[in-house]
């Protein structure tokens, strides 16, 4: 078997675990199968993806971002608070979003200008973000905002059928995928993730490629946390813990590099989609949610042992 089979087969591995298990737990449980669950297993996916899509670009980049849990709690408090002042839903939502950006841009600089490590740099501004999550709120949730167009961007349909949340995770997922493949600033990501001092020489403004990655990851995590908002009808401060970790499961998953320079979205969107269907599988049989953490555990572990195996 060639490098070029190895690399296919290894794109495909995702996938094929996906089927697998997909098809483990239709022949467990009837109900896996059902249109109604297999929506909501998309619906709850949206979330998760929507920061594992920003993930995949921050891992490409040899990096790593922890706070995407605590951007995505700030910004719904950010968001909540403007909408429960008066403030235009539409205009509020921008805001939030442009607010997550903002923060992700704080993480981009750090890294980029202050040349630390993005394991501390993240780590350090995800307990500045929860916390400023909590000071904001006064560690209660934030509720009294009725908006028809808020409420839908997390529990609406598209003609009855598709929840609004797979459509605006389907439309960034298409968006991302042809930054990364078919643009110059697609290129420069992987070029930095695979050798940050050879594409420093060949041109590359690595420290600006950084920023808009980290930005681009902090607005991805107030979209997501968005329609989580919207779905709870309020903002907690407390949302988001542990879902940094979800979204890296979702990128290995899906056959990326920890070390960058290797990798594909559309993995990561398998990989998503692999960790809901498990997650929904688990449910639909009763495991206990301690067993969960163990399987989903060992799932991570392999998924990592298989990638280092195919990069030796």
């Amino acid at each position: 078997m060639n490098a070029q089979q190895k690399a296919t087969l290894q794109k495909l591995g995702p996938l094929l675990a996906l089927l697998l298990i997909s098809s483990v737990l239709s022949v467990m449980s009837r109900d896996f199968l059902t249109v109604n669950n297999l929506l909501n297993v998309l619906r709850q996916v949206s979330i998760n993806a929507l920061i594992a899509f920003g993930m995949t670009f921050v891992i490409l980049l040899g990096g790593i971002d922890l706070s995407v849990g605590a951007v995505l709690a700030l910004s719904s408090i950010a968001i909540a608070s403007m909408m429960a002042a008066g403030m235009d839903p539409i205009l509020a939502t921008l805001c939030g979003v442009l607010a997550g950006a903002a923060l992700g841009a704080v993480n981009g600089l750090i890294i980029s200008r202050g040349k630390v490590a993005p394991f501390i740099a993240t780590l350090g501004t995800m307990t500045v973000f929860r916390g400023l999550a909590l000071v904001a709120s006064d560690g209660r949730p934030i509720t009294g905002f009725n908006s028809d167009f808020f409420a839908m961007l997390g529990g609406g349909y598209i003609a009855n059928l598709i929840p609004v949340p797979v459509i605006t995770t389907t439309l960034a997922f298409v968006a991302l995928w042809f930054v990364l493949k078919k643009t110059v600033f697609g290129r420069h990501v992987y070029a930095v993730g695979g050798n940050e001092e050879a594409s420093l020489i060949s041109g590359v403004k690595v420290n600006r490629v950084k920023l808009w990655v980290y930005t681009l990851s902090g607005g991805l995590s107030a979209l997501a946390g968005i329609i989580l908002t919207s779905r709870l009808n309020s903002a907690q401060p407390n949302a988001g813990m542990g879902y940094e970790l979800d979204a890296i499961a979702a990128v290995v998953l899906g056959g990326t590099s920890l070390s960058g320079g290797r990798g594909w979205i559309v993995g990561t969107l398998i990989g998503a989609v692999l960790i809901g269907v498990l997650n929904n599988g688990l449910n639909l049989l009763s495991v206990s949610s301690f067993y969960q953490q163990v399987i989903k555990g060992s799932v991570i572990l392999l998924a990592v042992l298989l990638d280092r195996s195919a990069k030796k």
